[in-house]
């Protein structure tokens, strides 16, 4: 079954136990003052996005927060480990780089770890550069923050 993508609502089941497990892995490799997470009161608020992969099940989660200025944060991506190496995390990437266009965003920015070496090639492999730490990540040894400009 091919991998579809839609805007969800976060407050789901299967949605919720991902956001779980992305937890779990998270605070498995960061003490938790380095875990800068949306809850999901956070996902529900206006100008965030939730997008949703799935195929023969929940695939992967990645959520679009616009700051209303042009600028917009990568937050929650996370992809379920049965379905790592599918391509859906580029997927992901993918839709979520067509609607922060489409909503007139001119740069997207994320923060991930030094702990993360996949992911930090995943975001250079989808245009994403280094840039230096900004907002609260600011300090944080162990973040590393990426952005992509769409114009």
């Amino acid at each position: 079954m091919p991998t579809t993508i839609t805007i969800e609502a976060p407050r789901q089941p299967d949605v919720l136990e991902l956001m779980r497990a992305a937890d779990e892995y998270a605070l498995s490799l960061y003490p938790p003052e380095a875990y800068h997470k949306l809850d999901v009161a956070d996902l529900e608020r206006p100008g965030v996005t939730l997008f949703v992969a799935r195929d023969d099940g929940l695939a992967g989660i990645v959520a679009l927060v616009e700051n209303g200025d042009g600028s917009a944060e990568v937050k929650r991506m996370f992809v379920a480990e049965t379905h790592r190496g599918r391509g859906v995390a580029g997927a992901l990437l993918g839709r979520l780089a067509e609607a922060a266009a489409a909503a007139s965003v001119s740069v997207i920015r994320l923060e991930t770890g030094w702990e993360q070496p996949d992911a930090i090639a995943l975001y250079l492999k989808h245009g994403y550069v280094h840039i230096p730490n900004f907002g609260k990540y600011v300090g944080d040894e162990s973040s590393v923050c990426m952005e992509k400009r769409l114009a």
